[in-house]
């Protein structure tokens, strides 16, 4: 059996049709699920924070990542700036 946690549910991810703790007879149907969401996640919700995968024996665990730190010289990247 393996399972794919959600460490933390965002927002966007209780509003989705995604759903935590999904238990499979298998642990490559496990990676394959776990890694469809992260993709998901990372492509379609509101974006931050992105999520990565970790693994964890035959269990799977989805993460947010840490928020990356504003480009150098106060620029936000938004295009306003210039």
């Amino acid at each position: 059996m393996s399972t794919i946690n959600i460490a933390q549910e965002c927002g966007c991810f209780r509003r989705s049709e995604l759903e935590n703790n999904v238990t499979f007879d298998n642990k490559d149907d496990a990676m394959m699920k776990a890694q469809d969401m992260v993709s998901h996640m990372n492509e379609k919700f509101c974006g931050k924070h992105g999520f990565e995968l970790r693994e964890s024996g035959d269990n799977f665990s989805i993460t947010m990542k840490v928020p990356q730190a504003a480009a150098s010289g106060g620029c936000c990247g938004g295009g306003h700036c210039s």
